[in-house]
């Protein structure tokens, strides 16, 4: 039998390969690179390659692609293989070092938000060497960045190592001040738990809403739901733990550390959780992840769903994200310390969280922004709109402490003055976690559960990255001038905890009482995507890209296009194939089946017997028939009507108030006919079809 510790990472040309595989010369010259950025020497580069080629090749490869993300949300690639001519009609295995490091795939079809024309198709790909090399489907995978001709980023890869070293930058500088001499660089650390729906194939294949977007636009609840909280951490069926026993065995191939399974809240929906990983791996690895997940599913012949709401009526799927900084020494900057000078370090570092969640609440609200997760965020099941955060009540008591000068009552300890007393004992789980806040610490790290199922955590932690630099900066800017470091370091503490304490919220976050409160607060409360969008142009969010090299304007202009065009896209496909549906089946069905009962009415007043049944229901359809075809000819004037509108942001906003409002009044009309329709007659499969379709 295999152990996993005998095929863990066997696809992955990591540090153990690269030892084995290397001169040591190249090797050291290699990591150099990894770890301090240097560049890499073309001669090193042909020893890699080289090495990189012999080793797939003996693992069965025949093809190498630059493996890039770019901002479609889903990743590409283009396969050349090994080959090459040698004479005499055969050929040789070669992989150089110059097809290592770029590649030019066409970038014409590309979304690029007017970075380039469409006829300026080149594009180049950079391999990025802090991501390793992988074998998927006898195909070597080389994780790269993807740029436009003239430079400017065209992917979610190239801001997010920006955006971490923006923040070693600035966290480094805090470090010093308080004398880590040996620490030096820090990394931020993800852990992406995925959210995820199981559905039979054969099932699956018999809804076209599902098919071409990705979730149900119709669909009555079923007599069950989730309403007995039986399935969450439930038995796992057979069938899902042989999926799940697959998908192990080919994450665990890749090097991902997947840990966690088990089933959620909602029929069908199920979690895998990974083990943390620096954040830019931890990227690569989830977009891997989702696209395994799909691959495993149709050998199982299921089909996985990563929409956000699939189902109207259940929970829809996340994907919590689990930020940390820790030091390359081993530190977890985020987890309370056991001296005065660590626990104002961590005390500083929190704060600077704080401060950059207040500060840019509206990135975070828009690095969680899509048509699809519009659906779900304060759908009683997932954060709502509104940034804040949960700290728990023993930080919180320490907080107060620090701004008010009075004792902690808990502890018995007299106010907490930076650099003075110790900060009382914390354990790494200092209070009960809690599931309705968008952003919350847990111990010894942030949860941002707010992230989309489908989308990539890149986007959420650039903006994370970013805004905690602009906060270290900040701070260090102040303390490098200090004359007196113990007591400027209490009073910045003290200062960001009374001006940013309005974005602490330890309560429930679904109760209506905080939607109120928090616009007392002043917080945000950006509902849709149309809505947080407009944001991103902010001159303080432009400034905040820029002074830190993250973006050029140019390419927060391109991200902001790609975004409203994105979400115009997804609308109007979903809208298309609401118009589809009804034109195609409802409609017919509806009439049928109310042929059906005409015919049945006047059979039983033939013999004299009573039609009650057949006349009313005959009578509920014939209204719901008029008002859906009326609601229908009114979306499709709304669609004609927005090809008229040439502003993105007006485009977006219009199809939000005018499209998706009747395609909800249709779904409301249409999934109360449903219940009273001969199943026969029904064209689709049900709600309870599809959640209890694989047992």
């Amino acid at each position: 039998m295999k152990q996993v510790t005998d095929y863990f990472g066997s696809l992955v040309f990591d540090d153990k390969v690269m030892k084995s595989k290397l001169s040591s010369d190249v090797y050291k010259k290699l990591k150099k690179t990894i770890q301090d950025g240097e560049e890499l020497d073309i001669s090193v580069a042909n020893s890699v390659a080289q090495a990189m080629k012999d080793w797939a090749i003996e693992l069965g490869a025949t093809h190498f692609t630059h493996w890039f993300q770019p901002m479609t949300g889903v990743t590409a690639e283009k396969h050349d293989s090994f080959i090459s001519p040698a004479g005499d009609d055969r050929v040789i295995m070669e992989f150089k070092g110059k097809e290592l490091v770029k590649g030019e795939p066409d970038a014409s079809s590309f979304p690029s938000g007017g970075l380039r024309a469409t006829c300026e198709a080149r594009g180049y790909t950079a391999w990025d060497p802090t991501s390793y090399a992988f074998i998927k489907d006898k195909v070597l995978c080389i994780p790269t960045a993807f740029c436009s001709y003239s430079g400017e980023a065209l992917d979610k890869k190239t801001p997010l190592l920006r955006s971490m070293q923006a923040i070693n930058k600035q966290a480094m500088r805090v470090l010093k001040l308080f004398g880590n001499e040996n620490v030096t660089s820090i990394k931020t650390t993800v852990g992406p738990e995925q959210e995820y729906f199981l559905v039979d194939k054969d099932v699956y294949l018999k809804r076209p809403d599902l098919i071409y977007t990705g979730r149900t636009l119709f669909g009555a609840m079923p007599p069950k739901g989730q309403e007995l909280e039986d399935h969450y951490f439930g038995v796992i069926k057979p069938r899902v733990q042989d999926f799940m026993n697959d998908l192990n065995e080919e994450l665990w191939k890749l090097g991902i550390l997947g840990k966690t399974e088990h089933n959620e809240v909602a029929p069908a929906q199920h979690e895998l959780a990974p083990i943390f990983s620096t954040t830019n791996i931890a990227a690569d690895h989830n977009q891997l992840t989702m696209e395994i997940m799909q691959k495993v599913a149709k050998k199982h012949n299921m089909v996985c769903l990563l929409h956000e709401k699939p189902f109207k009526g259940v929970n829809g799927s996340g994907k919590h994200n689990n930020w940390s900084i820790s030091t390359n020494t081993g530190i977890n900057l985020l987890e309370p310390g056991d001296t005065p000078s660590e626990n104002a370090q961590f005390l500083l570092f929190l704060v600077a969280v704080i401060k950059a969640v207040d500060e840019y609440q509206d990135l975070l609200r828009i690095s969680v922004a899509s048509a699809g997760n519009d659906f779900r965020l304060g759908a009683n099941e997932a954060p709502p709109a509104i940034i804040s955060m949960f700290i728990g009540s023993e930080l919180q008591e320490v907080l107060d402490s620090i701004e008010t000068g009075k004792p902690i009552k808990s502890k018995g300890k007299s106010f907490l003055k930076i650099g003075a007393d110790v900060l009382p004992d914390l354990p790494k789980d200092t209070t009960d976690r809690n599931r309705t806040s968008p952003f919350a610490f847990t111990g010894n790290k942030f949860e941002f559960r707010a992230v989309g199922s489908s989308e990539s955590i890149s986007c959420a932690n650039i903006m994370l990255n970013t805004a905690v630099a602009e906060e270290l900066k900040k701070f260090a800017d102040i303390l490098e001038k200090s004359d007196n470091f113990d007591n400027d370091l209490h009073a910045l503490i003290k200062n960001t905890i009374i001006e940013h304490k309005r974005i602490i919220f330890n309560g429930n976050g679904y109760d209506d009482a905080w939607i109120k409160e928090a616009e007392e607060r002043g917080l945000l409360n950006l509902k849709s995507t149309p809505e947080a969008l407009p944001y991103y142009l902010n001159k303080k969010n432009v400034d905040l890209f820029t002074s830190h090299s993250i973006y050029t304007v140019n390419e927060i202009n391109a991200r902001y296009e790609i975004a409203q065009e994105h979400y115009a896209k997804v609308v109007n496909i979903e809208a298309l194939t609401a118009l589809d549906m009804v034109n195609k089946y409802y409609l017919p069905a509806i009439s049928k089946f109310s042929n059906f009962l005409i015919g049945s009415i006047a059979n039983k007043k033939s013999i004299g017997l009573n039609a009650e049944y057949e006349t009313n229901t005959a009578s509920i359809l014939a209204d719901a028939s008029n008002k859906i075809y009326e609601i229908k000819r009114e979306l499709e004037k709304s669609l004609v009507e927005k090809d008229k509108i040439t502003d993105c942001a007006k485009l977006s906003t219009y199809l939000k108030d005018n499209v998706l409002t009747k395609m909800e009044a249709l779904r409301t009309v249409i999934d109360e006919i449903e219940l009273i329709v001969d199943k026969d007659y029904w064209p689709f499969v049900s709600y309870g079809d599809l959640l209890y379709s694989v047992k």
